[in-house]
């Protein structure tokens, strides 16, 4: 299997919404919503993407400041892809775009969650998520 790896690719809504459906990360994200996936493509600063041909079939999105913190938002490999090193690399090339003190930092999706630890990944209890419906008390 041939896959080609590319740092900041172009990388259409439809395709990373297709990748996260075929994933099952579509599961918990908005995918119906195309707006807010072209968004999310967007506004990403490290996208490292994995094709077979012209076909999407992974994906490590992240946003990052390079030098601390990379927050990794989505690891995705489309179910016929997965268990053959693809999310590793995709991984280890995201981590050789950072600096050297830069820690990734991502929140597992429930089946995943064993599978960090695997990798190295520490877990960390202190996470907290403020939903977009929920006010910031005065």
């Amino acid at each position: 299997m041939d896959i080609q790896y590319k740092v900041n690719a172009a990388v259409a809504s439809d395709q990373f919404i297709n990748l996260l459906t075929d994933s099952t990360l579509g599961e918990r994200r908005p995918v119906e919503d195309e707006v807010c996936m072209a968004g999310a493509i967007a506004g990403s600063n490290l996208v490292v993407t994995a094709w077979q041909g012209e076909q999407l079939v992974g994906m490590a999105r992240s946003l990052t400041d390079f030098h601390y913190a990379c927050y990794l938002s989505d690891l995705a490999v489309a179910s016929a892809y997965q268990r053959q090193g693809i999310g590793k690399q995709l991984l280890r090339l995201s981590q050789q775009q950072l600096g050297p003190r830069c820690k990734i930092i991502l929140l597992a999706a429930p089946a995943a969650n064993d599978y960090y630890s695997t990798l190295g990944f520490t877990n960390n209890p202190r996470c907290w998520v403020l939903d977009r419906n929920v006010a910031v008390p005065e």
